[in-house]
């Protein structure tokens, strides 16, 4: 389900926008009137979680995207799957979101710009009493989301206790919030998730226990997370995308410099629901770069490398056929021309 932030609430609190009065006795000319410059309006798909909005509540708070001419139309998904389907479908302009930015713009579906973070630690794998390895889940249902974030860590975690997850594990395939009831119902001995659905877990199964989480397997199956905007929008508004890079270098600098300050603007804003505790566990389960540190890897190939790993499961767990390489998809020539200016 969706959910769109009302367009006169972002006016408002990006300060109005609107018409500026001024009065300029100019010659005799009388009362002038000084228009602002018209704002471009972009429709922005997001998931709401830390390692993927993080950036755009900053920048929103900042006022970073007004500052670069951009009317922000925020709307809200529960997965990257339905996000890419309506970024394909034109109701988007562009989304950031989580390992399904190395899924539909793999099959040309979708040009990725930007990345936001690593996925650290955001995805967890949760086992009931009585499982004590990957090993012991043999046989057994793992709750999941196929083709997300989770699904992508789960099949590594799995491959690397020596378990085929095609043949000796059942995946149940649930969005997030029904696989985690499903858990907590007892339904199934096991989910892997992303935080923050960790927090019901925690709440209503105090015995179950995070038998392994993402870090375990950095970098060699390193996830990120980032930005793609639809094909024909990619291709006609290239200003329009610099702008939007240009709008997130600043957020991205503060929420990796003033980490502290960052999460308690974010908390009071848009995390109110979260134990301040528990979004400072978010921020640790994703490692953020500041642009110094993003620059090399996108010049030597290496964010290209992270979107091929998991691209390469993608295939392998049967969701793309014949994809093209991220080399093809990512294009870091904006973000490049922007940084290093």
């Amino acid at each position: 389900m969706t959910r769109r932030i009302n367009r006169r609430e972002i006016l408002k609190a990006a300060g109005g926008g609107g018409v500026a009065l001024g009065l300029g006795l100019g010659l005799g000319l009388g009362p002038r009137i000084a228009i602002a410059a018209p704002r471009t309006k972009v429709r922005l798909g997001y998931l709401h979680t830390l390692a993927v909005d993080g950036q755009i509540w900053l920048a929103d708070h900042m006022g970073s995207w007004k500052k670069e001419g951009l009317d922000v139309e925020y709307v809200r998904f529960t997965t990257g799957l339905s996000l890419f389907q309506a970024l394909v479908g034109g109701s988007l302009d562009v989304l950031s979101t989580g390992a399904v930015i190395s899924n539909f713009p793999a099959s040309g579906q979708g040009k990725v710009f930007l990345i936001n973070d690593v996925e650290f630690a955001t995805a967890q794998l949760w086992v009931r009493p009585g499982i004590k390895s990957i090993q012991d889940l043999k046989g057994k249902k793992i709750a999941t989301t196929r083709g997300t974030t989770a699904h992508v860590f789960l099949y590594n975690a799995l491959k690397q206790a020596g378990l085929d997850p095609n043949k000796d594990v059942e995946i149940v395939n649930q969005n997030m919030a029904a696989a985690v009831t499903s858990f907590i119902a007892g339904a199934v001995p096991a989910v892997a998730l992303w935080v923050p659905f960790n927090l019901a877990v925690e709440q209503h199964v105090p015995d179950a226990k995070m038998l392994v989480d993402a870090s375990k397997y950095y970098p060699a199956a390193a996830i990120v997370d980032g930005w793609a905007a639809r094909n024909d929008f990619y291709a006609g508004n290239q200003e329009v995308v610099k702008k939007i890079i240009k709008g997130w270098l600043p957020a991205n600098e503060f929420l990796v410099h003033h980490s502290d300050e960052a999460l308690k603007i974010l908390h009071q804003k848009r995390y109110s629901d979260v134990p301040f505790d528990q979004l400072q566990s978010m921020f640790k389960a994703e490692k953020v770069f500041d642009t110094a540190q993003w620059l090399p890897l996108y010049k030597d190939g290496t964010v290209a490398k992270w979107l091929n790993q998991v691209t390469d499961v993608f295939v392998k767990i049967g969701a793309i056929d014949h994809p093209v390489s991220a080399e093809k998809y990512f294009d870091p020539n904006l973000f490049l021309s922007l940084a290093s200016a």
